[in-house]
């Protein structure tokens, strides 16, 4: 089986590549090689060693690829765009300097805000491929995560976004503070998030309060751990919510994630009067690749 090109989702934790051919996916591979083990040498090993089969002697195969890879800390530095701009432009790729003469590796540039300072990298793509998917499509794109993003479109265009630090704030609260004590398990509770969101936006300035509020009912009330883990993400999902009033309020939303995330986040829109539509992060960032290699060989 070989390849006609190669879409790489290189992220700091992982590694995934899909093998594409005219039909579309023909196989994928994934590893633990993301940007933040490997030194600058170790990219185009640790990609040979996932995608080799699927290259054929005297053949140079397009690899294009998104995400940390192209961070400063990265295999080469693709520097940001700054908006309003499109997500994607093919003649901005960056190629990295590569050995083997079997592969030409491209890889996507990040966006960036000046004012206020903003910047992303990964997300540039799956908001691309949301579009691919959702031709036409004006509002906003929310994308959660470790660090959640709000973009908003107009004509193809991303015309500014705002970050929040949500994801990374669950697990650092979750892991390694004093509510970690009451939080043992990945059960669920939608009554506690219900709750938590309400509760952060009638009130984000006690947000501090609240959340020392979960390790006290844990304590003295019975709170159980499916509760605690919902409260605590419910008060920060609806912190986050209450900051990006101006992004969602009166605009189609499409979030783009993993089913679990992206359900919460509907879930708390939804009790907001907004019905947001869903398109899988994988789904949009292979959309998205696909968009942009077609320009490149267009």
């Amino acid at each position: 089986m070989k390849a006609e090109w190669i879409a790489v989702d290189w992220g700091t934790t992982n590694l995934r590549a899909f093998a594409i051919g005219r039909e579309g996916i023909l196989t994928q591979a994934v590893s633990e090689d993301g940007m933040g083990r490997l030194d600058r040498d170790g990219f185009e090993p640790a990609l040979l060693r996932l995608i080799s089969p699927w290259l054929a002697e005297g053949t140079v195969t397009d690899v294009v690829a998104c995400g940390m890879v192209g961070s400063r800390q990265g295999w080469h530095e693709a520097p940001y765009r700054a908006v309003p701009c499109t997500p994607l432009d093919a003649e901005s790729l960056v190629t990295a300097p590569t050995r083997d003469p079997r592969i030409r590796v491209r890889l996507v540039p990040g966006l960036k805000q000046t004012s206020p300072a903003d910047v992303m990298r990964g997300e540039e793509t799956q908001i691309a491929g949301a579009l691919a998917l959702l031709p036409g499509f004006d509002g906003v794109i929310c994308l959660p995560g470790t660090h959640s993003k709000w973009a908003h479109l107009s004509a193809g265009e991303v015309v500014s976004f705002q970050t929040f630090m949500t994801g990374e704030m669950f697990a650092l609260l979750s892991q390694a503070s004093v509510l970690r004590h009451g939080m043992q398990g990945d059960g669920w509770d939608d009554a506690a998030f219900d709750a938590g969101v309400s509760d952060a936006l009638a009130r984000p300035e006690r947000i501090g309060a609240r959340l020392f509020g979960i390790r006290a009912e844990g304590l003295i009330a019975g709170l159980s751990a499916a509760a605690a883990r919902a409260r605590l993400s419910g008060l920060l999902i609806g912190m986050e919510l209450a900051a990006a009033r101006p992004y969602w309020l009166g605009q189609a939303v499409v979030i783009v994630g993993s089913d679990g995330i992206s359900a919460s986040y509907a879930r708390a829109l939804k009790g907001l009067g907004v019905e947001a539509r869903l398109v899988r992060g994988g789904d949009a960032v292979l959309a998205g690749l696909a968009a942009t290699r077609a320009k490149v060989v267009a």
